[in-house]
């Protein structure tokens, strides 16, 4: 399918043969269907079985990319590598979300994960229609690039202000979410989970576990952050099958990481400062491309440019939280030792 091509390298074609996309495809089903078999019997997941698995599926977009590179060259390499990079951490900000839903329902730790792979099946399956339709609008006209690149800015923006205004999700009550309040509504619930089961028969009527209720409130945080992603990512590459793989790569690991990162996502506290300023970082290099399309002097940015961005973006947030909590954890320390001096 060729497509409207991105910032720095206009003009070219989709490297997704149709037989790709089918071994592509394939392969993926076949780790949601492992990750299933998986997380069929219900089980605590240790430390040493996240990591191990969160080590496999970091591994497998890096031989990806590097098999991109010998069959393909350089371009869609490190376009795939950024994209990549992009997806993951806008990910992460899914687990942190996906981490307070799990908490307000209180869902038990033996099924954590599989409420987890829910969530990113759902999710692949949103994305691939997003990328469906981001391609369709690409090959429509260059004013789609403009489109994505005001979406990723208001994206930003908005990110921005819930952060300074304290209104992001986490003060949210999430059983008082639209769709929870609707299956209520039409459906009775149980009181209490039944395993990994999400419907049971109880007095003589199908009824819902709080599990169906869980899985259709991560549906709906799918839904939104498709909506940013999906942008994203095609301010890195507008290839539709290297945005497809990055969302694919980035999600199924999702599972894994969760619990590797479990205690570590609340002490990034500028997560969303630094989500905010990549989004709107690759806003405006899809407006510049919109912009050259029309003014050719205007200025671009090459992939190799914003991949080393997003990196030093990255690696900033990651520094300043750090150095935040560990000041915050030492001032908690100085206070406890002054009161039991005063004692």
């Amino acid at each position: 399918m060729s497509v409207a091509a991105p910032a720095d390298s206009a003009g070219s074609s989709s490297i997704g043969s149709p037989w790709l996309w089918v071994a592509s495809i394939a392969v993926i089903l076949g780790l949601l269907v492992t990750d299933f078999a998986v997380t069929r019997r219900p089980h605590e997941v240790s430390i040493r079985e996240a990591i191990g698995w969160s080590v496999f599926y970091l591994t497998l977009p890096v031989l990806f990319g590097i098999w991109l590179w010998a069959v393909f060259d350089s371009g869609p390499a490190l376009e795939f590598i950024t994209g990549f990079v992009v997806e993951k951490s806008l990910s992460v900000d899914n687990l942190f979300v996906f981490m307070l839903i799990l908490a307000g329902f209180a869902v038990p730790s033996p099924i954590q994960q599989r409420v987890l792979l829910y969530g990113i099946a759902g999710a692949l399956v949103l994305r691939g229609i997003f990328i469906a339709a981001g391609a369709a609008l690409l090959q429509a006209g260059t004013w789609a690039f403009l489109l994505f690149g005001l979406i990723l800015l208001v994206s930003a923006g908005k990110i921005l202000h819930e952060v300074h205004t304290g209104s992001a999700f986490a003060g949210r009550d999430v059983s008082q979410m639209r769709i929870v309040r609707l299956l209520r509504r039409f459906m009775p619930v149980t009181d209490d989970y039944r395993g990994t089961r999400l419907t049971v028969r109880e007095h003589g009527r199908r009824a819902l576990t709080p599990l169906a209720v869980v899985v259709a409130a991560v549906f709906v945080t799918d839904v939104v952050f498709a909506v940013d992603s999906v942008p994203a990512v095609y301010g890195i590459t507008a290839d539709p099958y290297l945005v497809f793989a990055t969302n694919a790569f980035a999600l199924l690991g999702l599972r894994a990481l969760y619990f590797v990162l479990h205690t570590t996502l609340a002490k990034l506290v500028y997560l969303n400062h630094g989500l905010a300023v990549i989004l709107a970082f690759i806003g405006l290099k899809l407006v510049l491309h919109w912009a050259h399309g029309i003014w050719p002097a205007t200025p671009q940015i090459p992939t190799p440019v914003s991949l080393a961005v997003i990196v030093a973006i990255l690696a900033v947030v990651i520094a300043a939280s750090l150095r935040t909590r560990r000041r915050a954890e030492q001032h908690v320390i100085e206070a406890e030792q002054h009161v039991i001096e005063k004692d």
